[in-house]
């Protein structure tokens, strides 16, 4: 079904729920990935709006602004999203067998694109966010930083052996 809906990118935002592994808990078929991301009011009301599937959770204590959310699906069945984790050493694109690595890292700042995918089921309608493109900024600490610069084992060549002096035979 075509959609006249484009793409939302989306800048600095929080992710929470992350399941980029697709384990299965009491919330979560096995295989099924994905997150959800917390939008402000305004861009939760104008996507509740357009039809996406905008949740409302009420806030825990007193005075506290309610939490507006959108889950987000991570799918490599038809085109597989970019994901991309960022560091000092520079960028790595993560793909369905390593993208699980941001279950558990510390986040610095998210950017991201959803892709709307409109359905029906039973006459029912609705819009389903899937990811299409996600720039995670990794949040190192002083030892990360400190020993960027080390080579992991067989990802870099050795540099040859070059004695500070010349040897005699």
């Amino acid at each position: 079904m075509a959609t006249s809906l484009k793409p939302v990118v989306m800048e600095g935002v929080r992710i929470i729920f992350r399941n980029f592994e697709g384990k299965e808990d009491q919330y979560n078929r096995k295989g099924d990935r994905n997150f959800t991301v917390v939008l402000d009011q305004a861009t939760a009301e104008a996507m509740a709006a357009d039809g996406w599937n905008i949740k409302r959770r009420e806030p825990r204590e007193e005075g506290d602004d309610p939490l507006f959310t959108l889950q987000v699906a991570v799918s490599y069945k038809a085109r597989p999203p970019r994901v991309v984790m960022i560091t000092s050493r520079g960028r790595t694109n993560l793909g369905e067998d390593t993208v699980e690595t941001l279950d558990w890292a510390d986040i610095e700042n998210v950017d991201l694109i959803v892709s709307p995918y409109e359905w029906t089921v039973n006459g029912k309608t609705g819009i389903k966010a899937y990811l299409q493109s996600l720039y995670v900024t990794i949040q190192e600490d002083e030892l990360e930083r400190k020993y960027a610069d080390v080579p992991e084992p067989g990802t870099h060549a050795e540099p040859p052996f070059d004695p500070p002096y010349e040897m005699e035979r």
